[in-house]
């Protein structure tokens, strides 16, 4: 029997080699692992596949050959049938940063050739999940409101009367019904952050496993529930052919008045001209991190709206998430090689939730 370790390699630009890997993650993969890094330079996308030429195919096959587990991040070329079937050792295929669609990947080949496929571009729920329960707080605060009044120099309450403020209001979290739209990665983490204010939680997420409800104990429903009963509507949806503009003006209108809306995944999930409507009614506040298009255009009306608190898309942009994409990925490895099971895998449902099947 073979004592030589497993054979590793990365594919990606030198920026993921330089950023995301840490002296302690590489010294921690070259312990367990025979490791080697590819540099390759392909146009990144989370949105369609990487094109390669053939002399970068080749020389990609080639890296590929020997390999028992092969990661991919941005550089990377896309790993197709001719790869996998070249690769004759390749048992493992993780993506670091793919947006959970895996984009660099022939998932279809991968699964029929029994490679182990996970992907780590979760590694980043953990701020957006942050982000999403401290945009709930600012928004039933009625912060964005009280924010443009101080940096104008204004008074937010110039009869001394708080009493018809929002943010005295609605102005807590605690025991608040707060809805998930999408509950993946950052969903689960939220409801972990959400337990300290004991608040009542349902989600409707479509692809959801009915054990997970039992698990985090909450109530799966109906879009149409979370709309017109929430306090709080949290969208953590991914953008799929079938969640673009899956909220528009009837879903929207069903908000109640005093609720606060919350979207850190997607904007085009939201249909722009209707929020901007529904907005404009001022008896809901949103707190936006996300919108379509981006950059929020300067003649945009909602960057003007006082019951709108605005971020420009930095909910999962941290220093913290590229190293910590590795660091899961090394855990996948070491469980994969040690006979266990993965956490993180990408399947055959995750075609379908990519597709909007």
């Amino acid at each position: 029997m073979s004592n030589s370790k497993p054979k590793i390699g990365l594919a990606s630009n030198k920026n993921v080699r330089d950023n995301y890997l840490t002296k302690n993650d590489l010294k921690k993969i070259e312990t367990k692992f025979d490791f080697i890094w590819g540099e390759f330079n392909e146009e990144s996308s989370w949105d369609e596949s990487p094109t390669t030429i053939e002399n970068v195919k080749n020389d990609f096959k080639e890296f590929c050959k020997n390999l028992d587990a092969l990661i991919v991040s941005h550089g990377s070329p896309y790993v197709d049938i001719d790869i996998i079937k070249n690769a004759k050792n390749l048992k493992f295929i993780g993506e670091l940063e793919g947006d959970r669609f895996s984009q660099r990947i022939d998932l279809k080949a991968s699964f029929k050739n029994g490679i182990n496929v996970v992907d780590t571009t979760h590694g980043s729920s953990y701020p957006v999940a942050e982000w999403a329960l401290a945009l709930s707080i600012i928004g039933l605060k009625n912060g964005g409101y009280h924010f443009r009044k101080m940096i104008n120099g204004e008074i937010s309450f110039p009869d001394n009367d708080r009493t018809k403020d929002p943010g005295f209001i609605m102005g807590e979290l605690w025991e608040r019904k707060v809805g998930l739209i999408g509950c993946g990665h950052i969903g689960r983490r939220l409801l972990s952050f959400l337990k300290p204010f004991n608040t009542e939680n349902f989600v409707y997420d479509p692809y959801l496993s009915r054990d997970i409800a039992d698990i985090y104990e909450f109530t799966q429903t109906s879009l149409e529930y979370i709309m017109s009963n929430m306090e709080v509507i949290i969208c953590l949806a991914p953008l799929t052919p079938k969640t673009k503009g899956m909220i528009g003006s009837k879903e929207l209108n069903m908000i109640k008045s005093g609720s606060i809306l919350v979207n850190v995944s997607r904007g085009p999930i939201i249909e722009t001209d209707a929020l901007i409507e529904r907005l404009s009614k001022k008896d809901i506040i949103a707190s936006l991190d996300v919108f379509d298009p981006e950059p929020i255009p300067v003649d945009s009306p909602v960057r003007k709206m006082e019951n709108v608190f605005l971020s420009p898309h930095v909910a999962g942009v941290t220093k913290r998430c590229q190293p910590r994409f590795m660091s899961i990925m090394i855990d996948e490895l070491d469980r994969f090689f040690s006979g266990h099971k993965t956490k993180y895998n990408l399947s055959d449902f995750t075609i379908s939730n990519r597709k909007g099947l």
